[in-house]
């Protein structure tokens, strides 16, 4: 697991909205299998997985919707930017993912993507659960009562 503030890894992409949207349950990093132009695509730091989840197929795990645009001087071989991408995880984890995706409300969701210390593309991968609406504004108000004592304490 990666924190979040670890200054050895390069963050290129960031959900920020994920932690407010979803409960997260836990949280595990996977490899990713792509293209030369999307990994110079990716140091040039601008992908967006905003919209990208994460699902099963055929017994492989698969992170759809993450946008890396095309790299400029890629030319012909070029990538597509929404394309499918397999994750890298060991069978034990893949087997784990999938037994968690059929519980009901339960999606996978990239939290951040990164090069780790030895210039590895990675996902830190979450496995949560959509939070309610009254859920989210209880998360607001916690989020307000802490920002206001920050600022009490400050004074």
């Amino acid at each position: 697991m990666v924190a979040h503030d670890d200054e050895r890894y390069k963050k290129v992409a960031l959900n920020r909205r994920a932690r407010f949207e979803y409960a997260i349950q836990e949280v595990l990093e996977a490899g990713m299998v792509l293209m030369g132009t999307e990994v110079k695509g990716l140091r040039e730091g601008r992908a967006n997985i905003t919209d990208a989840y994460a699902s099963h197929r055929e017994g492989e795990i698969w992170l759809w919707n993450m946008h890396i645009p095309e790299y400029k001087q890629g030319h012909r071989r070029n990538h597509e930017p929404t394309r499918g991408r397999k994750l890298l995880l060991s069978r034990r984890q893949v087997q784990k993912l999938i037994g968690a995706l059929k519980v009901r409300g339960v999606t996978l969701i990239p939290l951040s993507v990164y090069f780790n210390d030895r210039g590895w593309a990675k996902v830190q991968l979450a496995i949560a659960a959509g939070k309610k609406q009254h859920e989210k504004r209880e998360t607001i108000k916690a989020r307000d009562w802490k920002r206001d004592q920050q600022r009490l304490l400050k004074k």
